[in-house]
């Protein structure tokens, strides 16, 4: 894993909470072709108490490498923020998450994609492959994965510059989740007139193992997506590429439960039968919109009826929620430009090079 004078210097972040998935992806990492990072940063997000990390697997070919810190269990934000104080003066830092595996040739092909970088380029983005199953069809959470296959500016598999993300102050530690935290840091970027690049390589990211009540847990976003609407506008999917989804579906439904309640305490029995049934409509479709594309197996449509019932008064709850919290935020400030070319209209001999 030596890397050749001439190619990017890079240094690699990987936040964790301790999942098992952690060991494949540093073992994917140490055998890659290619060149390798200058240093290898794990943030343990959930250290124990005192500060102290858990034991981690570390391969032996990383090891020389291996820095490993202690998060402040506040998120993939802060944990990355974390890594790049520890990663060193290497001009680039890839951020993996801990559930990826990279490919084989995943070290040369990163460095082609950091040699094709302008210097305004301030990150290049992976190819997310999600592994589904042959043999049947996927379910409501397997789809939800393989969502990140065309999803934008995802940092599962990113590579950013050091400058850019100094000129952005980093990620904003606001995100307690592993959810726009990446699409504000991108948006930020694009404002101070940077660019994103989407590279060659190609990053697996298996379907991690989870409960029947993830779908339900995971409605805590919408209370992100209202701190992405006071730090970007109205206007923030559009630039980032992320679709409103069912929200708009789930308050209707919400309020149809809640009328219902509201006149049959009141003892308006016919408008409650009323909004009851528009309530049960709303939640009916919802339910098959998830059931018809996945295997249709007496758990998962178990599964899918309970949680679609939750889902929609989750999701209005986390959204009012982050309304409140986040009310008095302030837009956010774009980074601050990228350099300016030198006079030959090219990156400097070092800076291509890849030195600090």
């Amino acid at each position: 894993m030596n890397a050749p004078a001439q190619a990017p210097r890079y240094a690699v972040v990987v936040p964790t909470v301790g999942r098992p998935q952690l060991r494949a992806c540093l073992e994917a990492l140490a055998g890659t072709r290619g060149p390798g990072p200058c240093r290898v940063v794990v943030v343990h997000d959930r250290p124990e108490p005192g500060g102290t990390v858990p034991p981690l697997e570390i391969p032996d070919a990383l090891r020389p490498l291996t820095v490993v810190v202690a998060g402040g269990a506040r998120g993939p934000a802060a944990a990355r923020n974390a890594g790049l104080r520890a990663a060193g003066d290497a001009p680039w830092i890839v951020f993996l998450d801990d559930d990826v595996v990279p490919g084989p040739d995943w070290g040369a092909e990163l460095a082609r994609d950091l040699a094709a970088a302008g210097p305004s380029t301030a990150a290049v983005a992976a190819r997310i492959e999600v592994p589904l199953p042959a043999d049947r069809r996927p379910t409501d959470w397997e789809r939800c994965t393989a969502g990140l296959a065309s999803a934008r500016w995802i940092t599962a598999d990113m590579a950013v510059r050091s400058g850019a993300l100094e000129a952005a102050g980093g990620f904003d530690e606001r995100f307690p989740r592993a959810f726009r935290e990446d699409a504000d840091l991108a948006l930020r970027l694009l404002g101070g007139g940077w660019t994103l690049a989407e590279g060659t390589r190609r990053t697996r990211h298996p379907v991690r193992p989870a409960d029947r009540w993830v779908s339900v847990r995971t409605q805590a976003g919408n209370a992100d997506d209202a701190l992405m609407a006071r730090l970007h506008g109205r206007r923030w999917r559009a630039r980032a590429g992320a679709p409103l989804g069912r929200r708009p579906g789930h308050l209707a439904v919400t309020a149809a439960a809640c009328a219902s309640v509201a006149c049959a305490l009141l003892g308006r029995r016919r408008a409650a039968a009323w909004w009851a049934g528009a309530w049960l409509a709303g939640t009916a479709e919802f339910a098959g919109a998830r059931i018809a594309p996945g295997p249709r197996t007496r758990g998962e449509v178990l599964t899918m009826a309970v949680t679609s019932v939750l889902i929609p008064p989750a999701a209005t709850w986390h959204w009012v929620r982050g309304l409140a919290v986040h009310r008095r935020v302030p837009p956010a400030q774009p980074a601050a430009p990228p350099p300016a070319p030198s006079p030959a209209g090219r990156e400097p001999a070092a800076a291509a090079a890849g030195a600090p």
